[in-house]
This record gives C-alpha cells, sequence and structure tokens, in this order.
C-alpha cells in the first residue's frame, strides 16, 4: 500500500503553521476517534494514520526531516515495523485536550494507553504540599549589603478541627463503595480505555459519614503567614532563594513543601547595575572637565578618589576595578562604571564673568573639537542645499 503524504492526510497546505497543523489534526481526531466510532476498523486505522501524519509535522525536527527527503527521512524515529501508535505517539497532553472535548469533560476525563499506563493509585494517601513562589521587592542596598526582612504572605494551613482530614471528629471513615477504593471509574475498552474520578469520592477512594464543619471537607483553611526572610550578601535581580518546608502544608500527614522567593531588585536613584557591573552619573565642574585634577566618586566600599584627565568632555566613562557588586557564588568583583556629566557653572560672580569673557576671547577651534565638526556638518548640509537648489 501506497504510503500517503502526511499534509494531505491531515488537508493542510506544506507551509501550515503549527498551530493550524493542530487544529486540522483536532478535527479529524474528533471525527475518527475509535470510541466515536466503536467496531469501525476504517475509522481506527484513519485514526492511526492520522496521529502519524500529526507526530511528524507538530514535531520541527521530524517535519523538516519529511520535507527534505520523505518518509524515508522519518522512518528512523519510529520502531520496527514503522509507526505504532501506542509506542511511538508522544502527544499525549494535545489529545488529551482533544478527549476532553470528544466527552465533554473539559479536563475531567483523561485518556489512558493500555500498553503506556498502569492502575491509577488511589489519592488517599498522604500527599505532599505544593512548593509557592512569591516575588518580593529589595533596595540595591540589600542586595550589597544582605539584610533581613519580615514578610507577610498569603498561605493556606491545615484545618485546626480536622487536622487536615477534611473529616468531622468523630465521624467514620469508610471505603467508597463505587469504585472500591480506585478513586476512579473505569469504562471503555479496545482501543482506549476512560477512566473518570470517581464522583462520589472526589478520587480520594474513602468517604466520610460527615465533612468538617470548618473547612467543609477540604481539609485547609486560608491564613497569613509572617515569616522572616534572611537576603544573603551579594544576591542578584532574579535570584530565587528556598525556604525549605515553609510552602503548601501536605495532605493527610504528607511532607509540606517548599517556599521560593524571587527577589527583584528596585531601580536605584545613584547606580544601575549590569550584572555584576555598577553605573553611575557623577557631575564634573567645568574646571575640573577643563583642567583634569581629582574627583570623589562613590562606591560600595565607601567615596573612591578618581584621577581626571584634562579635557574630560560630558559622557566620558571611568572604569573602577573590583569596585562594583560581589555578587553571591561568583568569583571575583564587578567594576564601577563612572560616566562624567559636565556642569556649567550658574549664578556667577562678577570676576568669574570677567573671567570666562576672556577665555572666550582666546578660544580656538582646535580647542572645541566637537564644535568644529558641528559645525563642518552645518556647512555640508547647505552646501548641498545649494547644489540641489534648494
Amino acid at each position: 500500500m501506497a504510503e500517503r503524504d502526511y499534509y494531505e492526510l491531515l488537508g493542510v497546505d506544506r507551509k501550515a503553521t503549527p498551530e493550524e497543523i493542530k487544529k486540522a489534526y483536532r478535527k479529524l481526531a474528533l471525527q475518527y476517534h475509535p470510541d466515536r466510532n466503536p467496531g469501525n476498523k476504517e475509522a481506527e486505522a484513519k485514526f492511526k494514520e492520522i496521529s502519524e501524519a500529526y507526530e511528524v509535522l507538530s514535531d520541527p525536527e521530524k517535519r523538516r526531516r519529511y520535507d527534505q527527503f520523505g518518509h524515508e527521512g522519518v522512518k528512523s524515529s519510529f520502531g520496527p515495523g514503522g509507526f505504532d501508535f501506542q509506542r511511538d505517539f508522544s502527544h499525549f497532553d494535545d489529545l488529551q485536550e482533544i478527549l476532553g472535548s470528544l466527552f465533554g469533560g473539559g479536563g475531567f476525563f483523561e485518556e489512558v494507553f493500555q500498553s503506556r499506563a498502569g492502575p491509577r493509585t488511589s489519592r488517599a494517601g498522604p500527599q505532599p504540599g505544593s512548593d509557592l513562589q512569591f516575588e518580593m521587592e529589595i533596595d540595591l542596598e540589600e542586595a550589597l549589603f544582605g539584610s533581613k526582612r519580615d514578610v507577610t504572605l498569603p498561605m493556606e494551613e491545615d484545618c485546626s478541627r480536622c487536622s487536615g482530614t477534611g473529616v468531622e471528629p468523630g465521624s467514620k471513615v469508610e471505603t467508597c463503595r463505587r469504585c472500591h477504593g480506585r478513586g476512579v471509574i473505569i469504562s471503555g475498552g479496545g482501543f482506549f480505555q476512560i477512566r473518570q474520578t470517581c464522583p462520589d469520592c472526589g478520587g480520594e477512594g474513602q468517604t466520610a459519614g460527615a465533612l468538617c464543619r470548618e473547612c467543609r471537607g477540604v481539609g485547609r483553611r486560608k491564613t497569613r503567614r509572617t515569616l522572616t526572610i534572611t537576603i544573603p550578601k551579594g544576591v542578584f535581580h532574579g535570584a530565587r532563594l528556598r525556604l525549605a518546608g515553609k510552602g503548601e502544608p501536605g495532605l493527610r500527614g504528607g511532607p509540606p513543601g517548599n517556599l521560593y522567593i524571587v527577589l527583584r531588585i528596585r531601580p536605584h536613584p545613584l547606580f544601575q547595575w549590569e550584572g555584576a557591573d555598577l553605573h553611575c552619573e557623577v557631575p564634573l565642574p567645568l574646571e575640573t572637565a577643563a583642567l583634569g585634577g581629582e574627583i570623589e566618586v562613590p562606591t560600595p566600599d565607601g567615596m573612591a578618589q578618581l584621577k581626571i584627565e584634562p579635557g574630560t568632555q560630558t559622557g566620558r566613562v571611568y572604569r573602577l576595578k573590583g569596585k562594583g557588586m560581589a555578587l553571591s557564588g561568583r568569583h571575583g568583583r564587578g567594576d564601577l562604571l563612572a560616566r562624567m556629566v559636565v556642569q556649567v557653572p550658574i549664578h556667577l560672580t562678577p570676576v568669574q564673568k570677567r573671567l570666562l569673557r576672556e577665555l572666550e576671547q582666546q578660544r580656538t577651534d582646535s580647542q572645541y573639537p566637537a564644535l568644529s565638526d558641528y559645525r563642518r556638518k552645518v556647512e555640508t548640509f547647505y552646501q548641498r542645499q545649494r547644489e540641489l537648489g534648494g
């Protein structure tokens, strides 16, 4: 039997986007799914064909090899004898989404391939709590020098009345009669088994005579917990702190999850950071910029002396080696990059005005290269205007 073109099987163009390919497969899977066509071998064969096409065309590397070499290019991706649905189909989540639509479950059903999934275990035993994650803004000073912060976070904790069981104290707990403790009800057969969460016990495998009056069977209650967070010296923007056992409590005696605090450094009025380097703008008096000299520059270690070269212009960057951030877990320190911003004096005295006028009278273009370059560009612009008759 001749091998059919995958694009033709799904009814899409060879330039189809991944979204278009998924949409086409979803439509055909709903049409030919074996549980919608019980006993129809042709529908089952068609379902396997379109699933093979989707397996190849939804994978960028397999699709590239197929486009270049045809079926020969993807045979090595499958086991002996070619594509086998239960062995080679890898898009479990996509098919689960389709089955939810097929049976109206909206995520209530799960498909279970008989050769790839064992019996579902009951959830009646202890379950570990989920990990939690929160973001916390800190100042740059806290990142540089470390600190301790008390933070109040929304949490859940075990209900104090039922100790997290969800069962009213003194009420008897029994094995669910409908699912016999499995937590699921199995229906269907053949190509698929459909496992539905037991509606009587909610998948727990057990039922109680009475639910806890305080939490109504949930076993949890919402609360707010205040924790002291130690921010280590040298943390960076986006660093994640792990607080073991401070996450969501476990169910039925299960261990709690972990709490992760993601640190975000607020913008700082003096410094900006890039990795381990610090950047800052430093006002530079006009006379120091012209004559050179020494100024003080702020660093995490205190004020540092910086030698200014004569003729320093606005935008000149001086690098102070090893005066940046010392990031935790990394060797060495970053640098401090000080960008000069030349300041023109205001509120001049008569003597200062006289001296500046004398300086202006003795000024030469060679002393102001940027001004000379500016004038040259202006002259070139108007020259071109005259040439064009403007």
